[in-house]
């Protein structure tokens, strides 16, 4: 059964800001959010985006387009949205922005919010990692509960590395083991993609929202 939405008369509306960097699987991730009974808004305006205490950073394809199109205002409104308390949750191209560095095309800097590099996978694998695949090493972490060995989505033929254990949540292998899930207080990812993975993807969004508005806590 797909995680029931907030209801009554009581709930308090889940509120999420889905930040658009000009690449990214906007429409899917909205509709996954508001069948959880989230209030979703796509935005590039950095003052929405800096107000705002649930975010959501999406991305496809390659590391550098959103990176240039973050840099500035946009950039500046994340940092405030967070020194503001404010949680941010990457998705895919998003969660490898999250990391010091990318290699793709180049290097690049990243968002620096979490320590690491961003690498291709190795040329013994068929790239790119394309599919579903099992979650494993998952930590006890309020964003993956209830799944441990679950199944979810890839798109990608780089990954996050030299990220320290601590930080890194769960594992996936595809040529070597890479972060599947890492982050570390109020900024967390996932280097699948939750509305594309079923009822496993649609937990850990619910999960985030969870978390985001009070019910739970990272660590």
């Amino acid at each position: 059964m797909s995680p029931a939405p907030a209801s009554g008369p009581a709930a308090t509306p889940r509120r999420v800001t889905i930040v658009d960097a000009g690449v990214g699987n906007l429409g899917n991730l909205r509709r996954a959010l508001e069948h959880l009974g989230a209030e979703a808004e796509i935005t590039a305006d950095p003052s929405r985006v800096a107000s705002s205490s649930c975010l959501v950073l999406p991305g496809v394809g390659a590391f550098r387009p959103p990176r240039e199109t973050l840099r500035g205002a946009l950039e500046d409104a994340l940092g405030e949205a967070l020194d503001g308390g404010a949680w941010l949750l990457g998705i895919c191209v998003g969660f490898q922005l999250l990391f010091e560095a990318g290699e793709e095309f180049g290097q690049s800097d990243g968002l620096g919010l979490l320590p690491g590099t961003v690498r291709r996978l190795p040329a013994t694998v068929p790239l790119p990692h394309i599919g579903w695949n099992a979650l494993v090493e998952a930590q006890e972490h309020p964003l993956l509960a209830g799944l441990a060995g679950a199944f979810v989505y890839f798109v990608h033929s780089f990954a996050p590395d030299g990220v320290p254990d601590d930080l890194v949540l769960a594992r996936c292998r595809h040529g070597r083991a890479f972060p599947a899930v890492a982050g570390r207080g109020r900024v967390l990812g996932t280097q699948f993609h939750p509305e594309k993975s079923g009822k496993s993807g649609l937990a850990l969004l619910d999960n985030y929202l969870e978390m985001a508005h009070g019910s739970a806590s990272g660590h």
